[in-house]
């Protein structure tokens, strides 16, 4: 998790560009802050592929495909601060491969986005060509396009919050 994230359950806090090595997989956090203040994705390589470039990339909230997350779910009132870190975050992505497979957190149907593709899987390559978000890379712009036609939040969104602090899940009676 994140360092800052805020759980509230036992966790190993990483910290922008700490690496977990677990065999040949080597696993880079990128501090990817915009979707949430605490927010990363990771970068995934193999070693048996001679390289530690990354193969894979796990953006969670960050950058999806077709779309980037959405910024007001975590600070109410406070969506275009979040933005403008999502734009930078959104660039540090970018500078991977073309080839590095991405794998987002969301895709069609979810209200974490708005032209997210019902594709699962993409390319760091492919969203650099084909993301209007990912190419809008002057930050005013980018914020207002963004914070424009935000879909509603889910039902009961401090629920959701609370659910992802404590890591379990309460259902209704």
């Amino acid at each position: 998790m994140p360092a800052g994230a805020g759980v509230e359950f036992a966790h190993v806090a990483l910290a922008d560009g700490d690496v977990v090595e677990l065999g040949n997989t080597v696993v880079t956090a990128i501090a990817t802050p915009g979707h949430a203040p605490a927010h990363h994705a990771y970068a995934v390589a193999d070693r048996r592929r001679g390289t530690e470039e990354p193969w894979f990339v796990f953006t969670g909230d960050s950058l999806l495909i077709g779309d980037v997350g959405r910024p007001d779910l975590h600070l109410p009132g406070g969506a275009a601060g979040q933005a403008r870190l999502l734009r930078k975050s959104v660039d540090r992505l970018l500078e991977l491969p073309d080839q590095v497979v991405l794998y987002p957190s969301h895709y069609g149907g979810s209200v974490c986005g708005r032209s997210l593709s019902g594709n699962p899987i993409s390319s760091i390559g492919f969203e650099r060509a084909h993301n209007r978000m990912a190419a809008l890379v002057d930050e005013e712009v980018f914020v207002a396009a963004l914070l424009e036609d935000v879909p509603p939040a889910p039902d009961n969104p401090e629920r959701i919050l609370a659910a992802n602090r404590a890591g379990t899940v309460t259902m209704p009676a």
